[in-house]
């Protein structure tokens, strides 16, 4: 490479470039370097050169030229090497987090698609070392988030680049927190903060054979995962202090069960006979259920009775539960949920309240109600969307939230439990109040609700409201502990079934050929779609369960018959 002088007024930037490349060979020390020519331009103000010609002389009296063979060697900056998680649902994803401190000018910069909390992280981090004393050294500090193509969402990723950076300025032993994964958000006090997704942190950081740092107040929640090394940390300076060996941080024991208040007894409802036996089946066979009367009727006092009727959750069933809690932040103070949820939203609740999404792609209404019960008052004021909403999920178990980048898939196998008045004002078919808009209020607010959501509705019942005579002088009806004895008695008998290779209710039962032209009759003269058929013999088999019989006779089927919706639309 030739070494050309700057000599001339006329030598515009691009007359140099042009004869850069001559071909004079250099001799003597200089033979062999490489070299970087610089323009004059970059040597003047506002890119202009300089208007005297002794100005211009004095600033290029000598050929310009920087050599790369003769700058002083500098070693690579080191990169340190932390981990924490993203979430996709329920999956908790290995994410490195790559801190590297080089010479340059001052800067803190996070890359690796982080979303505004992320990016945000430098100055808590900031923060946070100042208030134990520490400046961040005065040279470049980046910090990659490792794959680089997966959005990084939450605060959680404070605690690891704050571990990150200490490690990179030598205070902390690199080698010691490498073999720990952590989340957390930090205070400007350097306090951490409880986060989000700290069960199925743990549970993937066990997979990963890496311990677990967290907030001290979800130490209790990380010890369920049975993580063997578990930190669970105050703050950021106990952290440090565990790390050089000045203070032991223990382990946590794990939190305890969530307490639940009493569930309200099915001994408290007197009268409607029909709908305590409708709720009963349910129970047994997770069938969903819709409950049509008049204000008052009771739907409500009902599908509140239907929790205290289900056994508790079997152990798998109460890390599932728990771990979607855990990515909504709802598990309280790191209990475990052994019972079956039940939630009860509005009808005013959007649609990605009910099924799952937001900015974020939250779990909705239909994920917290897994393995439990999903209770939806006033259910033809639910928006189109969100009924329409319910249909894949009730038949899947899944509920999927469609993003531009990728689809984040939460469980959502639950049980629905919908009420609802007959029509609008409430009182069509009631023998003491007339509606005075019959039958059009009532076929406008039934239609509301679509086919194929009825369709996957396995029981419809009418509530009778009790007479002033049956509240006061009937006696209490059967409590909830007899009734949750015998749907605890039916589920066994299920799962003997299954054991024994028969087909599970989730799948249609075999019918004897007597039952089997029953069944035909029943479905050529009510008009049932083949989801409906099925659906029906389903419940058949579920009165077949709570009698403890194997096989499906005809009266379990005419009682299943007498909970389709044709009763309501006939």
């Amino acid at each position: 490479m030739a070494m050309l002088p700057i000599t001339g007024r006329n030598r515009t930037s691009q007359n140099y470039h042009q004869n850069k490349t001559s071909s004079a060979p250099l001799s003597g020390p200089m033979q062999g370097a490489s070299f970087i020519f610089l323009p004059p331009q970059l040597f003047c103000r506002n890119n202009k050169l300089p208007d005297s010609e002794k100005a211009y002389q004095a600033c290029f009296s000598q050929k310009l030229v920087i050599s790369m063979a003769q700058t002083p060697h500098r070693e690579g900056s080191k990169v340190v090497r932390t981990h924490s998680f993203a979430f996709a649902g329920v999956t908790a994803i290995p994410v490195e987090i790559q801190v590297q401190i080089s010479p340059g000018l001052p800067a803190f910069q996070v890359v690796g698609l982080p979303d505004k909390a992320v990016g945000e992280a430098r100055e808590r981090v900031r923060a946070a070392l100042a208030s134990m004393g520490l400046a961040l050294p005065p040279r470049r500090i980046l910090v990659n988030l490792a794959p680089a193509d997966l959005l990084k969402e939450g605060s959680h990723f404070d605690l690891p680049i704050a571990l990150g950076v200490l490690a990179a300025m030598d205070i902390l032993p690199a080698s010691d927190s490498a073999g720990y994964t952590s989340l957390g958000e930090l205070s400007l006090d350097g306090a951490l903060q409880p986060v989000n997704g700290v069960l199925p942190a743990a549970i993937g950081a066990h997979a990963c054979g890496l311990g677990l740092i967290c907030p001290e107040r979800q130490g209790g929640e990380a010890a369920w995962s049975g993580v063997e090394r578990i930190l669970a940390a105050p703050n950021l300076l106990a952290i440090i202090n565990h790390f050089r060996g000045t203070q032991t941080l223990p382990r946590p024991e794990p939190a305890g069960q969530a307490e639940g208040s009493a569930l309200p007894d099915l001994a408290d409802v007197k009268g409607m006979e029909t709908a305590r036996r409708a709720l009963e089946i349910a129970a047994a066979g997770q069938h969903n259920l819709l409950l049509i009367g008049p204000p008052g009727a009771g739907k409500s006092m009902l599908a509140a009775r239907l929790p205290g009727l289900l056994p508790p959750l079997t152990p798998s069933q109460i890390l599932d539960v728990s771990t979607i809690h855990s990515i909504a932040g709802m598990l309280r103070d790191g209990r475990l949920i052994t019972r079956p949820p039940f939630r009860e939203p509005h009808h005013g609740a959007s649609q990605a309240a009910i099924a799952g999404g937001g900015p974020r792609a939250r779990p909705g209404e239909i994920s917290l109600a897994h393995h439990g019960v999903l209770f939806m008052d006033e259910f033809p004021e639910f928006s189109r969307q969100v009924l329409e909403a319910l249909r894949t999920p009730m038949e899947t178990g899944q509920a999927t939230v469609a993003r531009a980048a990728a689809h984040i898939t939460y469980p959502a196998r639950f049980q629905l439990i919908a009420a609802m008045n007959p029509c609008r004002c409430g009182y069509l078919g009631t023998p003491d109040r007339e509606c005075v808009r019959a039958p059009a209020c009532g076929d406008g607010y039934q239609a509301r609700i679509s086919g194929p959501l009825l369709d996957r509705m396995d029981i419809v019942v009418t509530v009778q409201p009790a007479t002033p005579t049956e509240l006061m002088r009937a006696p209490p009806g059967e409590n909830s502990a007899s009734v949750a004895a015998r749907v605890e008695a039916a589920r066994q008998f299920r799962e003997a079934r299954r054991q024994s290779g028969e087909r599970q209710n989730g799948a249609e039962p075999s019918l004897s050929p007597e039952v089997a032209a029953f069944a035909e009759q029943a479905s050529l003269r009510l008009k049932l779609s083949a989801r409906g058929l099925t659906r029906m013999i389903r419940v058949a088999r579920t009165i077949a369960d709570l009698a403890q019989e194997a096989d499906i006779s005809r009266l379990h089927l005419a009682e299943a018959l007498n909970f389709r919706v044709r009763q309501w639309r006939g």
